[in-house]
């Protein structure tokens, strides 16, 4: 009998390779239950097309005209808006895999754990938003979370084959991003410099984030919450080949690593045939062509977004959320041309200062609604602290 699979963000870079993946499979093996989109309903529409998906919906109302225009005549039940997004999440599905970029995919991704079954989490904002009530959800339906960030999909096959009572300390490997030339001004980094990764093609979001480092601090306060892991037993080291994708040191002083060619369909894969390996059209890595593996420490007074990431989620509380929500906005506003590269982590370090000043910074949030309140009010902060740039 066929897998039923949901894929959250099918048009992007991760929900693209999901169905790359489905695509080279046995005939019959996967049944698309839904896919999502943002705005890019021509893109949406053609998957449904190919991969006859039962439910379609996208978040733009104006993209919904035109992806019910695409998809007249078809047997496709198309839904538009936030609610049609959540209703994607709660259709039946043995595996979803969630990759809706940003806290936008908080609710969508709730609502597919809260059926209980496997949920491929590509979606890191859902925990550095939501990281409490996040897993209290996943415990509650008993869903099995599989990470799909090649980092924490690194761990976790390494958790999944030793014993994690003798684990000392998890190592995040990040590749640094295109900006590694210490000499390099990055005053004068331009959107065009910074959207160019040396070793991974991503979306726009996470590739600029990667050249802040906010990205790997971002997936520091997830594999928190994933590993159960406090700030002090994670590391973060700069691995520029990215082909030793994370590592694992134990307390008998071994350090077990995950290595693989740096392609994402790799994860996508092992969460997607959990708990089976299933094939793959990735270049296979061929160590006697490496010319070296290198790591060092990353400048974080260079790169204050990952320091910045670690203090909030020491702080606690609502920091790692106004932490994101933050950087969204400085993001967003970079891939407009409208601040400068180093304006980015400036803007998130000041939001951060004013925002810490709420009474319900430093207090946890139990309900999603509270979440979002503390996300979209560090929104308004962002953007009125930009205006001041």
């Amino acid at each position: 009998m066929a897998r039923r699979i949901t894929i959250l963000g099918s048009t992007g870079s991760i929900g693209e390779s999901t169905l790359d993946l489905i695509r080279r499979a046995a005939p019959g093996e996967f049944q698309i239950a839904a896919l999502t989109a943002n705005t890019n309903s021509e893109a949406l529409a053609a998957q449904a097309i190919e991969f006859s998906a039962e439910f379609v919906a996208i978040a733009d109302a104006k993209a919904g005209a035109d992806l019910r225009a695409r998809l007249a005549g078809t047997s496709v039940n198309i839904g538009v808006g936030e609610e049609a997004l959540i209703e994607a999440g709660q259709r039946p599905a043995e595996f979803t895999m969630a990759a809706i970029i940003g806290a936008a995919g908080l609710k969508p991704t709730l609502a597919a754990v809260d059926q209980g079954n496997h949920v491929g989490l590509a979606n890191k904002e859902c925990l550095v938003c939501a990281g409490d009530l996040f897993m209290q959800r996943v415990a509650k339906s008993g869903a099995k979370l599989l990470p799909v960030d090649s980092e924490h999909n690194a761990i976790f096959q390494v958790l999944e084959t030793e014993q994690p009572k003798g684990v000392r300390r998890l190592i995040l490997t990040a590749s640094g991003g295109p900006f590694l030339d210490p000499d390099r001004d990055l005053a004068a980094v331009t959107l065009a410099d910074a959207l160019k990764h040396p070793t991974w093609t991503m979306g726009s979001k996470i590739t600029i984030d990667s050249a802040t480092l906010m990205n790997k601090g971002l997936e520091l306060i997830e594999a928190s919450y994933l590993f159960e892991r406090p700030s002090s037993e994670i590391d973060v080291v700069i691995h520029p080949q990215s082909i030793i994708h994370s590592m694992v040191e134990y307390i008998d002083g071994s350090v077990l690593a995950q290595l693989g060619s740096p392609d994402m369909r790799t994860p996508i894969a092992y969460a997607l045939g959990w708990p089976k390996r299933m094939e793959t059209p990735v270049e296979r890595l061929d160590l006697t062509k490496l010319s070296g593996l290198t790591f060092f420490e990353p400048n974080t007074e260079r790169f204050p977004a990952l320091r910045l990431a670690r203090d909030a989620l020491m702080a606690g509380g609502q920091g790692p959320n106004v932490l994101n929500a933050a950087n969204e906005v400085a993001v967003a506003e970079f891939l407009q041309n409208r601040i400068a590269f180093t304006d980015i982590s400036d803007v998130v370090a000041r939001t951060l200062a004013v925002m810490a000043k709420n009474a319900d910074f430093a207090a946890r949030s139990d309900t999603v609604e509270g979440i979002v309140n503390m996300d979209m009010r560090t929104r308004v902060t962002a953007h009125s602290l930009i205006h001041t740039l």
